[in-house]
């Protein structure tokens, strides 16, 4: 018959602390291997370029590049053709405005066309030719991928060193960011910080205002 083990505290104890530690051990393990430092976005060939203003096929650069903008505002579009024109010339207006008061701003507007079936890709591209492919990119995708596989496609090509999103409808007056700015420099007390502000209407009141 088996015959019952007795331990004393001090073993019992002791093969507790073991056991813990190979706990420990088996999570870090476990944590180590299906870790990532940043997770990893499929593209179909066609959406590992984009077309620049003068019709040339360009490699899309990688969020892992050393940023050499200062912002980048990624618009997720789908079916917008008739929308993004104002929410464009809005943003475009301002971010050219603030441009000439401080030279030293740059920013870049990459609009991600979410496998529309409309135009939107051609609309967007008329601004790309206009301000030219440094400052206006289109990317087009291959199939719809919803708003938030649109968004991640639209960071991960992005150059810039803070990255905005804005949604293409130009419900929010796009000046708003300068708001949204002033609350990512209050979580930001040190350089190389990363944080995030986030921007949200206020339907119930008379006139949306970003908070």
């Amino acid at each position: 018959p088996p015959r019952a083990m007795a331990l004393s505290l001090p073993e019992a104890a002791a093969l507790l602390a073991a056991l813990a530690a190979f706990l420990l051990l088996l999570i870090c393990m476990i944590a180590y291997v299906t870790a990532v430092k940043m997770p990893t976005l499929h593209r179909h060939e066609e959406e590992k370029f984009f077309v620049d203003a003068e019709g040339r096929k360009e490699p899309v650069p990688s969020i892992r590049d050393p940023s050499t903008k200062e912002l980048s505002v990624v618009v997720p579009s789908y079916n917008e053709e008739d929308r993004l024109p104002l929410m464009m010339d809005e943003a475009l207006d301002y971010l050219e405005k603030r441009q000439k008061r401080d030279p030293s701003f740059t920013y870049e507007v990459i609009v991600v066309d979410d496998g529309s079936k409309d135009q939107t890709t051609k609309v967007a591209m008329k601004y790309c030719k206009k301000y030219g492919s440094d400052k206006v990119r289109v990317l087009s995708l291959v199939k719809n991928r919803g708003k938030g596989g649109a968004v991640r496609m639209g960071v991960f090509s992005s150059r810039g060193e803070k990255i905005l999103m804005a949604d293409a409808d130009g419900a929010t007056k796009f000046a708003d960011i300068e708001k949204v700015e002033e609350g990512l420099k209050n979580l930001q007390p040190w350089p190389n910080q990363m944080a995030i502000s986030c921007g949200s209407r206020a339907h119930l009141e008379k006139d949306s205002i970003a908070k």
